[in-house]
């Protein structure tokens, strides 16, 4: 019996460490899909973090963005979207011994509607599975 896919994005799933963050957008690379910027950095697992393989961070630019409201209804829409469509991802990182650090940065200036995010987050989602294929983690 196969198992079901679970659409979670749990507390350990969120990245929140100040260090990886800044390392994250020091030495990662980065993915331009309009209006997402996608910061990403594969690593190998350490001794202290052997269970989260995949996290993620989410933001939205101040200067686009004045009011508190619409910075937070765009993050919830790139959360939502992101928890849907992660599980790609994460079924080519099982069976590897890497993470998957992600930052995804909105930087547009009008106030998207869900079906936008949804297909800009799935592009994204997309060309950082064939990164995954190119650095050697395999897919199932």
């Amino acid at each position: 019996m196969e198992k079901q896919i679970r659409y979670t994005l749990k507390k350990d799933d969120r990245l929140k460490s100040r260090k990886v963050i800044e390392y994250l957008f020091k030495d990662g690379k980065t993915v331009n899909i309009f209006p997402l910027r996608i910061f990403y950095l594969l690593s190998t697992l350490t001794e202290e973090n052997k269970t989260n393989k995949l996290q993620a961070g989410f933001s939205v630019s101040t200067r686009n963005f004045k009011k508190a409201v619409d910075r937070n209804r765009i993050k919830r829409l790139l959360r939502e979207s992101y928890r849907l469509q992660k599980y790609i991802l994460d079924k080519q990182l099982k069976t590897s011994d890497k993470n998957l650090s992600v930052f995804f940065v909105y930087n547009g200036n009008e106030l998207p509607d869900y079906k936008t995010v949804y297909e800009k987050m799935q592009s994204g989602i997309n060309r950082l599975q064939i990164f995954l294929n190119e650095s050697g983690v395999t897919n199932i």
